[in-house]
């Protein structure tokens, strides 16, 4: 027992000196001066050495990235971090391992091309492509109401009137009379639904009855009407519109957020089959945009929010501008 004891209390004391695992947090961004064009990088890949261990990731589509260390000395020593990705400069940067932070937000700077030199005199200057008036197009399946007609249903409540309700509900309001309660239920039938149901008594001696429910401004497949009546029996009416969804194919159109070279935009989760218009070298054009966001004139990235939500992110390609 003594000897299992110790041998209990060695493993805890091992596991509590033990190193914990250190994570790396942090986000890698464009290097840009004005804060609008920082944009995330996707899948850039982050190397994190200390000079015997490796740990490696990449970022996702928001640039967000989480490198775990494993156990063992990370804090001893500052950590040298390696990023690198195919459209950024090389970037290799110390960071100091910690339990909790800091985050790192690391900025990676464009392979940005050269500027031509000045055209020789027998040397023609390309001018970039202006593209303005930029807009975005997409479809949303929608429906829209189709009335189909109307509909009109009576029904006669029995009662018979003058008889006291000695405290055997149902009663009338007051309690004095013995009350019948009646009604009926209607359906619309599958995909339509009724609209502007009304219920209105219309024989027989109305004033001593109570509509209770059944009166519904409101859209249902099935309508419930009941009524009470403390008399004779009467009569009552119920009408409705019925109407039908038509599904259809609503065209929206939105404008990006427009900077320097950079072109954002979003889009909601029922959005479908996105297209670029612009006003490209003094023509229309129209640019559908697939799975493979591919477009001639720029590279686009797609972030996908967790409700769904897209985020579209553009740079202009050389040899092309925005105006």
């Amino acid at each position: 027992m003594i000897a299992a004891g110790i041998a209990a209390i060695a493993v805890v004391l091992i596991l509590k000196l033990r190193p914990a695992t250190i994570t790396l947090t942090g986000v890698v961004l464009r290097q840009d001066p004005d804060p609008r064009k920082q944009f995330p990088i996707a899948n850039a890949k982050i190397t994190a050495t200390d000079g015997r261990r490796i740990a490696s990731g990449q970022s996702d589509g928001s640039g967000y990235f989480q490198l775990k260390l494993p156990n063992g000395g990370w804090r001893d020593q500052p950590v040298k971090m390696t990023l690198e990705h195919s459209d950024y400069r090389p970037l290799e940067l110390s960071v100091q391992p910690k339990n909790s932070g800091p985050l790192e937000v690391v900025r990676m700077t464009p392979n940005v091309p050269l500027a031509p030199a000045t055209a020789g005199p027998h040397e023609t200057v390309l001018h970039p492509t202006v593209i303005k008036d930029v807009r975005v197009r997409y479809a949303e399946k929608t429906s829209s109401s189709v009335n189909v007609g109307s509909t009109a249903k009576t029904f006669t409540v029995p009662n018979a009137g003058n008889v006291p309700c000695g405290s055997q509900p149902p009663c009338s309001p007051d309690g004095k009379w013995k009350a019948y309660e009646g009604g009926v239920t209607m359906d619309a039938g599958p995909g339509q639904q009724f609209d502007n149901a009304r219920v209105s008594c219309i024989a027989g001696p109305c004033p001593f009855t109570k509509i209770e429910s059944g009166a519904a401004p409101a859209s249902a497949r099935v309508i419930t009407v009941k009524v009470l009546d403390w008399s004779d029996p009467a009569t009552f009416l119920v009408e409705a519109e019925v109407t039908r969804a038509m599904p259809s194919d609503a065209i929206r159109q939105a404008y990006p957020a427009i900077f320097g070279r950079s072109m954002s935009f979003t889009l909601p989760a029922t959005a479908e089959g996105p297209s670029i218009e612009a006003d490209f070298g003094g023509s229309e054009i129209v640019f559908p945009l697939g799975p493979a966001l591919h477009l001639t004139w720029a590279d686009c990235s797609l972030q996908v929010a967790p409700d769904q939500t897209k985020l579209f992110l553009c740079e202009l390609k050389p040899g092309y501008e925005f105006q």
